[in-house]
Formats: structure tokens, C-alpha cells, sequence
């Protein structure tokens, strides 16, 4: 018996302490990767995810302070009006003052939502903000990612197989080049298709966009720090579409100017396929659609 409640006990004080600990392991969980038993969303790696993140804790509270009202106001109900407490039932059939309010606080709480809301969209497309652009092309099953402003280089981005992982590469999100960018920087990306429709989603990064057969389509991202952000396809692309994961990595801007000094020469004489570049709208825009051969400006 005694052993019993000393299990106990040192049970209750365990779970203590990984509770008091838990800001701690959450602070030094890698960014950009599911983690076991997650609730919520990914850790933020850039300002679009933290804006993402704020909304969602609105949002959030919102609907806990409604759940708690409406609640409390159906047990007040079901406790003062039942047949014991209230045998003659009022036969009230209009309240003009309740149906205004049931009417004129919800339309409130949707203006609160809705705010906030239209901001983070417009802010998820203020491409022009840009210090560099990437095209990314989905393929059936894997990404090609070209570099317009450093010399038009591209490379495919292909996902490694279980049995070929090395150690600390992660099982279906590993590939064997990601897309390299510099760190601190805004991002540009034109996304486009070449056999179906395919989306780039790196939730981390707050950033999923389509990627669509003969069209270009606008978005960016600014990683906050170096780290490995993955993410994968966010649309049913064929038979292999659970298997075509994406890696950004993020490395400081000085590492990256090395990377791409290096990489014009390596993936050029490993006779990368030709990037399909696509051009910059002179204006932001929610997302730029073009059939026409394209070209990119680098946005500055």
C-alpha cells in the first residue's frame, strides 16, 4: 500500500515538474517540424507564422468566452426554468430587446475576426518587399527550384527513401537538396505546375501556395533564423502525393553567398534542367496568373 502511494506521489510530482519544464523543451524543440502529440500549431520560424499564430489566440479566446456563455446561460436555464421551479411557463413570444442583441453581437464579433483577418491576407501577398526571388515548379512527385537573380541555376528537390535516411534526417520530410535561402531575408516565390495541380506548404513558415499548370502564382516568406523548416504537397496530386516533402533551409546571408557561389558551378555541370522563370507583376497582387512566357525582375 505504502509503495502504491509513493508511485503515486512521485508520479504527481513528475508530471509537475514536466509541466514547469515544458516552455523550456518547447524552447529547444527544432522549428519547422511536427512534434509528437502536438496540439497546436507549429512553432513559428518567420513574422507570417507569428501573425498567423496571433490570430489563431484570438480566435481561440473568442470561442472559449462563447463556449462559457452559452454554457453557463443553458445551465442557468435548464436550473431556474425546469417543471419543478417554473410549473406555469411564460408565454413571452417577442423580445425586441434580446433580438437586437442576438443579432448585434455576433455581427461585432465577426467585424473583431474579420479585421484582423483581411490584414493577414494582404500581408501573406506584399511580395514587392522582396530581396530575392525563387521559382518553384511542382512535379510529379517532387519540387525543381530555380534562381533567377544569382545566374538562373536550378536543381530538382527529390525526397530520400526510409532505407536510405542518414542519421538526423527525418522519415518522409527528408530530401537530398533542399531549398537553400538566406536567413533574415524576404523571400519571394512564383510557384507554377507542369503535369498537375500541386501546393507548396511549409507551415513553419506560414506560407502554401498552389502550384498550377501554365500559371505563375505569387507569395513569400522570411525566415527568422537558420534552421531546417519542412513541410510537404497540400494537394492530392497522384499516387505518390504523401511522399513529396520540402526542406527550406535557412543558412546566415555570408553562408548562402558561399552556397551559391558554389552551386552555379556544381548543379551546371550536373546539366540541371532549364528553370522556368517567371515574371514579377509591377504591382502586389493577390496572385498573378500568366499562359505567356515569363521572365523574372529582381524585386528590391
Amino acid at each position: 500500500m505504502r509503495m502504491g502511494m509513493r508511485l503515486v506521489k512521485n508520479g504527481f510530482w513528475s508530471l509537475i515538474a514536466l509541466a514547469m519544464s515544458w516552455p523550456a523543451l518547447a524552447e529547444t524543440t527544432a522549428l519547422g517540424v511536427p512534434t509528437a502529440w502536438g496540439t497546436g500549431l507549429q512553432a513559428s520560424g518567420g513574422p507570417i507564422m507569428t501573425a498567423i499564430h496571433d490570430f489563431n489566440e484570438l480566435v481561440f479566446w473568442i470561442m472559449v468566452a462563447i463556449t462559457i456563455f452559452v454554457g453557463v446561460l443553458l445551465a442557468w436555464v435548464v436550473f431556474r426554468y425546469n417543471e419543478r421551479r417554473n410549473p406555469v411557463p411564460s408565454q413571452t413570444s417577442h423580445h425586441t430587446g434580446l433580438e437586437i442583441a442576438w443579432t448585434v453581437v455576433p455581427v461585432l464579433i465577426l467585424i473583431v475576426i474579420a479585421i484582423p483577418s483581411f490584414r493577414l491576407i494582404y500581408y501573406q501577398d506584399r511580395t514587392a518587399e522582396a530581396d530575392m526571388t525563387i521559382n518553384v515548379q511542382g512535379r510529379q512527385w517532387y519540387w525543381n527550384y530555380s534562381y533567377p537573380d544569382h545566374g538562373g541555376f536550378a536543381f530538382d528537390s527529390r525526397p530520400v527513401p526510409t532505407e536510405d535516411l542518414q542519421p538526423g534526417q527525418m522519415r518522409n520530410l527528408a530530401v537530398d537538396e533542399p531549398l537553400v535561402v538566406p536567413a533574415g531575408r524576404n523571400i519571394r516565390v512564383i510557384s507554377t505546375g507542369v503535369d498537375v495541380i500541386h501546393s507548396f506548404f511549409v507551415p513553419s513558415l506560414g506560407v502554401q501556395r498552389y502550384s498550377i499548370p501554365g500559371r505563375s502564382i505569387e507569395t513569400w516568406f522570411r525566415a527568422d533564423r537558420p534552421g531546417s523548416f519542412y513541410g510537404q504537397c497540400n494537394q492530392i496530386c497522384g499516387v505518390n502525393h504523401w511522399f513529396m516533402p520540402i526542406e527550406v533551409r535557412a543558412i546566415p546571408p555570408a553562408e548562402f553567398d558561399a552556397w551559391v557561389a558554389s552551386a552555379r558551378t556544381r548543379y551546371a555541370a550536373a546539366g540541371a534542367p532549364a528553370p522556368v522563370v517567371a515574371a514579377a507583376p509591377a504591382a502586389p497582387a493577390l496572385a498573378t496568373a500568366s499562359d505567356a512566357p515569363i521572365s523574372i525582375a529582381q524585386a528590391r
